[in-house]
């Protein structure tokens, strides 16, 4: 479907761009919007941190560690531990792992690189020991396993997309791929799935088929969903807008959604018309506001809205 612009349009957009026009006002508040949606201050990033964290600990108190599902990870090893020597307790087992891969990582990496890794690492040792603590939890909290492997799967992977869409990292083995990354040439990701599966391994040794089966299927699920949530948080609508009336579209996403646009020029294949192209990366809210108006503007407007779970650049990721 095309549609026609005329020349004056053409001219218009050529040499009078909206960004001629936008007031102070406008300006200050579209710069505000994107310091907003380009980063996290200092109490957000820590909130979210420390929430992806508690999320993460309440899996293995609640789901992991009752049911022994060992799917990978310093958890996964500490859960291992805790039944080979019982002596000591998962939490505590996690204090240890992760205090000596603290101390690798601040031997053999920078400190600057290291130290929100380093947080999280302990961190999450705290919040084990406390959630410990609060909940005793010697059996499956819900007597289904099943279910049990579900939540043990979700609530880490949601806590794992969190702490990842900032930027930060829950530690444990992470110092491993760190360290593997800048002395060696092995491939990273090669190296921690065979670790995962040798915790597998080990679990359908210690606790029979069955458990380690259900272990097996957390370890493939564990990959999936955190990804799917990743790409959940970060995914943005590519639009791009072709219709008679694009000068009031354009002053819309620059005024009205403080975003800006690309405009380039085209014509119809089949009518030969000029037209102008018209596009945008916006949130999923922007994108169905944008649409609402172009459809109230122009009922034969030409609009295409993709989905992208990676956009870098100002107002977005990969500046601040």
């Amino acid at each position: 479907m095309e549609q026609g612009v005329s020349a004056e349009e053409v001219r218009r957009a050529t040499v009078e761009p909206v960004a001629e026009v936008v007031t102070p006002a406008e300006e200050a508040r579209s710069e505000k919007l994107v310091k907003r949606r380009g980063g996290y201050t200092f109490p957000q990033f820590f909130s979210i941190l420390n929430v992806g964290l508690v999320l993460t600990a309440v899996s293995l108190v609640l789901f992991k560690t009752p049911n022994h599902l060992a799917f990978g990870g310093t958890s996964g090893l500490a859960i291992l531990l805790g039944t080979a020597f019982p002596v000591l307790s998962v939490s505590v087992w996690m204090w240890v792992l992760n205090i000596v891969l603290v101390v690798l990582g601040f031997i053999f990496l920078d400190r600057k690189t290291i130290l929100w890794t380093a947080y999280a690492s302990i961190a999450l040792s705290a919040y084990t020991s406390l959630f410990e603590w609060i909940f005793p939890v010697t059996q499956s909290v819900t007597g289904d396993l099943w279910l049990d492997l579900c939540f043990a799967v979700l609530l880490p992977a949601v806590g794992s997309a969190m702490i990842f869409d900032i930027g930060a990292s829950t530690g444990g083995t992470d110092i491993t791929a760190m360290i593997l990354r800048k002395h060696t040439d092995i491939e990273i990701g090669k190296a921690l799935l065979a670790v995962d599966l040798g915790i597998v391994a080990a679990a359908i040794i210690i606790y029979g088929p069955r458990v380690g089966l259900y272990c097996v299927l957390g370890l493939l699920g564990k990959s999936f969903v955190v990804d799917g949530f990743i790409e959940s948080i970060r995914q943005r609508r590519v639009c791009q807008v072709i219709c008679s009336r694009p000068r009031e579209v354009e002053e819309y996403i620059v005024k009205k959604l403080g975003r800006t646009a690309t405009v380039t020029f085209g014509w119809g294949a089949y009518s030969g018309k000029r037209v102008i192209i018209l596009t945008s990366v916006l949130s999923r809210r922007e994108a169905m506001k944008l649409r609402l108006f172009v459809r109230e503007t122009d009922p034969g407007a030409f609009i295409t809205i993709t989905s992208s779970s990676e956009i870098v650049g100002k107002g977005f990721r990969g500046v601040n």
